[in-house]
C-alpha cells in the first residue's frame, strides 16, 4: 500500500494509492503465481499465455483486448483466431510491471508506490490503454497520481526517479525524468523552513530533528534545517540523473557553493579514489556537512536504496562507468572560482588521467585547477605519470597547470576596474596587484616544495627541471631559500652532472635572495661550482654590512624618539586587548631579530680584528729589509763632520795656493746644495 507523508488522495478515483475499476470482465480472487508463471484465479480456463522474459501469463484475451490497444492490434493483425501465444519481451517495466497492468484489466485492486508507478506509467504506454478504449483506463490514472502524489512529495520524486533507471527510453519520453529532476529541484532551492515533505539525508545518529518520525509537521522555528539536507537523497541518483538535477537547481539560481558541495559529496560516494586516504568525508575544502560522509556507513535510514560511504559496501564501478561519473562531473562543475575545492580538483585530475577522460575535459578541468592554483597542497600535486614518461611523477602536467595559473592571474590583472570613481578604481587595483602577487609568492613555495620532491628521481631531465623553475617571474620569490634546496636535491640525485650543466643548474637561483643560513650552507657545499660559492660568499657579506648600516640607523632612531615613549604607552592604553597582544607578539619578535643581529654585528666585527691581525703579521714578513732611522742620521751627522773638518783646514796657515783654497770650498757648497 502506497503511504505518503502529507498528501491527502480522498475524492480521486485512485483513492489512497488503490487502483480499481467499476466494470469486471470476469469475476476472480486475483492472481496466483507458480515459479515464473501467473495464473488467474477462475473456473474459466485461460486462452492467452502471454510470455515476458522469463515469466508468463495465463490470461483470458477479452480483459485485455477491452482495454490494451497494443493488445488488440497483435490479436487482430496476426489473422489468427486461434492465437494463444505472445511474447512481450520488450515491454518496460518487466513482468511486475506487466502484472499490474494486468490486474487492472481484470478489475483487481492495484496498489500505486512511488517505487512501481513509474514502471506501470510505462507499461501503459506500451500497451497503450488510452482513454480511446475505455474512460479512466490506466494512462490517464498513473499520470494522475504522478501529477498530484508524486510529484508533491519529495521522497516519492526522488524514488519515481531512481526506479526510472531501468525504463529509458520510456521514462525520458513520457517526461517523467524531467517532472522529477523540476520537482527535486525546486524542492532543494525553496526555503527549508516550514517544509512538510521529509528527507532521508540526515543520519539520525547525529543533533538533529529526526524528520523520518515526523508526520504532517513541519520544524520548529527554534531548529535548523541544515542547506546540505538533500545532497544524500540526491547521491543515490544515476549519474545521467543527478546531472539533470543539478542542471535543473542551477537554473533554479542555488549558491554555487553548495552546487559545488554535492558535486563533491557525489563524487566522494560514487568515485571512492577522489577521496583522501583515510577519510570518509570530503575535504576541508567541502562546504557540505562533514557528518554526512562520515557517519553514513552506520546508516541504513528511509531511503534502503542509498548507497553507503564505506568502501566496502560502495559498488565497485568498471572504468567505463568511472569514466562517465568523471566526465559528468566536470561538464557540471560551477564556473565560479571557488565552487569546488583544488584538492578535490587535483584529485578529479589524478583520476581523469587514471582512466583516459576525453582530452578536452581533461584540458578544462586542468584550467579550473590553474584558476585556484595557489590553494593547491604538495600531497595533491604528486600526480604519478600514468603515460610513457619516463618521470615517476608527471611533470609536464604541473608545467601545464602552472601555465594557466599564469594566463589566469594575467588576465585578472590587464582586465579593466567596472569602478566609476577614480578612487575606487587605484584602490580596487591596488588590492588586486597585493591579492596576486600573495597568490604567485604561495604558488612559487609550492612549486619548489614540488621540484625538491621531484628532484630525487633520477630520469628528471635537467631542461624540465629548469623550465619549470624559471616559469614563475622573479618577483614571486623573495627569498630563494627553497630552490637551493631544491637545486641541492638534485645535485644529490644526479652525481654525474658536469661543470657546465652545474652552472646552468645553479643560474636559476638569485644568491641574493638567499638567507644567512642558506649562504652558510652554500659556502660548504662542495656540489656546487667555484663560481657560485665566490657569489654566495660576496653576497653574505653585503648583506651583512647592510645589516649593520641598518642596525646603526635603527638605533640612532630609537635614540631621536625616545621622549615618545609616554605618548605611545597612552595609545596602547586605548587599544583594544586583541591588537594590544598583536603588538606585544610584534614586538617579541623585534627585540628577537635585534638580539640576533647585535650577534652577528659582534661576530662581523671580531671576524674584522682578526683580519687586521693576520694582515700586519703578513705585511712583517713579506716586507723586504730597508736601513732604519738611526742608521740615515748616524750618517747624514758623519757628512756634516767631514764638511766642518774641511772648512778647519781651508783656514789653516798650512793651506796651499789661494788657487786651490778658492776651489775647494765651493765644490763643498755644491755639494752641499
Amino acid at each position: 500500500m502506497w503511504e505518503s507523508e502529507s498528501e491527502s488522495v480522498s475524492g480521486r478515483d485512485y483513492g489512497n494509492g488503490v487502483l480499481s475499476t467499476s466494470k469486471h470482465g470476469l469475476k476472480t480472487d486475483g492472481f496466483e503465481q507458480k515459479g515464473q508463471s501467473w495464473y488467474v484465479a477462475t473456473d474459466i480456463p485461460s486462452d492467452l499465455l502471454v510470455q515476458i522474459g522469463d515469466g508468463s501469463f495465463h490470461l483470458h484475451k477479452y480483459p485485455l483486448l477491452s482495454r490494451s490497444g497494443k493488445m488488440n492490434r497483435i490479436i487482430y493483425e496476426s489473422r489468427d483466431e486461434e492465437l494463444s501465444k505472445i511474447a512481450l519481451d520488450d515491454l518496460p517495466g518487466g513482468p511486475e510491471a506487466f502484472e499490474l497492468a494486468a490486474k487492472f484489466c481484470y478489475g483487481i485492486a492495484v496498489d500505486l508506490t512511488a517505487t512501481n508507478i513509474s514502471g506501470l506509467r510505462c507499461a501503459a504506454e506500451y500497451l497503450e490503454m488510452t482513454e480511446d478504449l475505455e474512460e479512466g483506463n490506466l494512462i490517464f490514472k498513473t499520470e494522475a497520481f504522478l501529477s498530484y502524489v508524486v510529484l508533491s512529495s519529495w521522497r516519492d520524486s526522488i524514488l519515481v526517479l531512481k526506479s526510472c533507471e531501468r525504463l529509458s527510453p520510456w521514462a525520458e519520453n513520457l517526461q517523467i525524468v524531467r517532472r522529477c529532476s523540476e520537482s527535486i529541484a525546486w524542492k532543494a532551492c525553496a526555503n527549508p523552513k516550514g517544509i512538510k515533505w521529509q528527507y532521508t539525508g540526515k543520519p539520525p545518529n547525529i543533533s538533529s530533528p529526526k524528520w523520518n518520525e515526523m508526520k504532517d509537521s513541519s520544524p520548529s522555528r527554534n531548529q535548523q534545517v541544515p542547506p546540505d539536507w538533500w545532497f544524500e537523497d540526491v547521491s543515490i541518483l544515476r549519474i545521467d540523473h543527478f546531472v539533470r538535477v543539478i542542471t535543473a537547481i542551477k537554473v533554479k539560481g542555488m549558491r554555487h557553493e553548495l552546487i559545488g558541495a554535492v558535486i563533491m559529496h557525489y563524487a566522494a560516494k560514487w568515485l571512492p579514489g577522489v577521496t583522501k586516504e583515510g577519510s570518509g568525508s570530503l575535504d576541508e575544502g567541502s562546504n557540505s556537512s562533514n557528518s554526512n560522509g562520515s557517519s553514513s556507513s552506520s546508516w541504513k535510514g528511509g531511503l534502503h536504496m542509498i548507497v553507503s560511504g564505506s568502501r566496502d559496501e560502495v559498488p565497485s564501478l568498471q572504468a567505463k562507468d568511472q569514466r562517465m561519473i568523471i566526465e559528468s562531473l566536470i561538464s557540471i562543475l560551477p564556473q565560479q572560482k571557488d565552487s569546488v575545492s583544488c584538492s578535490f580538483l587535483l584529485r578529479l585530475l589524478r583520476m581523469a588521467n587514471l582512466l583516459k577522460v576525453a582530452p578536452a575535459l581533461v584540458t578544462e578541468l586542468e584550467k579550473r585547477v590553474g584558476m585556484q592554483f595557489e590553494q593547491a597542497t604538495l600531497a595533491d600535486l604528486l600526480i604519478p605519470s600514468y603515460n610513457k614518461s619516463e618521470t615517476l611523477y608527471d611533470v609536464d602536467l604541473v608545467q601545464r597547470l602552472l601555465e594557466h595559473f599564469l594566463v589566469q592571474e594575467q588576465t585578472e590583472s590587464s582586465s579593466p576596474s567596472r569602478n566609476s570613481f577614480s578612487d575606487q578604481k587605484h584602490m580596487h587595483d591596488a588590492n588586486q596587484r597585493g591579492t596576486n602577487l600573495n597568490a604567485k609568492m604561495r604558488v612559487a613555495r609550492l612549486v619548489d616544495s614540488y621540484l625538491t620532491e621531484v628532484s630525487r628521481d633520477r630520469n628528471l631531465s635537467l631542461t624540465k627541471f629548469q623550465v619549470l623553475a624559471e616559469a614563475l617571474p622573479e618577483s614571486a620569490r623573495t627569498c630563494d631559500d627553497g630552490l637551493y634546496r631544491a637545486i641541492d636535491s638534485y645535485l644529490k640525485a644526479h652525481p654525474t652532472l658536469s661543470e657546465h650543466e652545474r652552472k646552468r643548474l645553479c643560474r636559476v637561483m638569485d644568491c641574493q635572495k638567499l638567507s644567512i643560513d642558506a649562504c652558510m650552507h652554500a659556502a660548504q657545499n662542495e656540489r656546487l661550482p667555484l663560481r657560485v660559492v665566490v657569489q654566495v660568499l660576496f653576497s653574505e657579506q653585503v648583506k651583512i654590512s647592510n645589516a649593520i648600516a641598518t642596525s646603526s640607523l635603527k638605533d640612532a632612531a630609537d635614540s631621536h624618539y625616545q621622549p615618545l615613549v609616554s605618548n605611545r604607552k597612552s595609545l596602547l592604553e586605548a587599544t583594544p586587548q586583541s591588537f594590544q597582544e598583536g603588538w606585544t607578539t610584534a614586538k617579541k619578535d623585534i627585540n628577537t631579530l635585534k638580539f640576533e643581529l647585535e650577534t652577528v654585528k659582534a661576530k662581523y666585527l671580531q671576524l674584522q680584528n682578526d683580519m687586521d691581525n693576520l694582515q700586519r703579521q703578513f705585511d712583517k714578513i713579506t716586507k723586504p729589509k730597508q736601513a732604519s732611522g738611526w742608521t740615515a742620521g748616524w750618517k747624514k751627522l758623519g757628512k756634516l763632520t767631514k764638511m766642518t773638518n774641511l772648512e778647519s783646514n781651508d783656514n789653516s796657515p798650512h793651506a796651499p795656493n789661494d788657487g786651490q783654497t778658492r776651489k775647494a770650498p765651493r765644490r763643498w757648497r755644491n755639494s752641499i746644495s
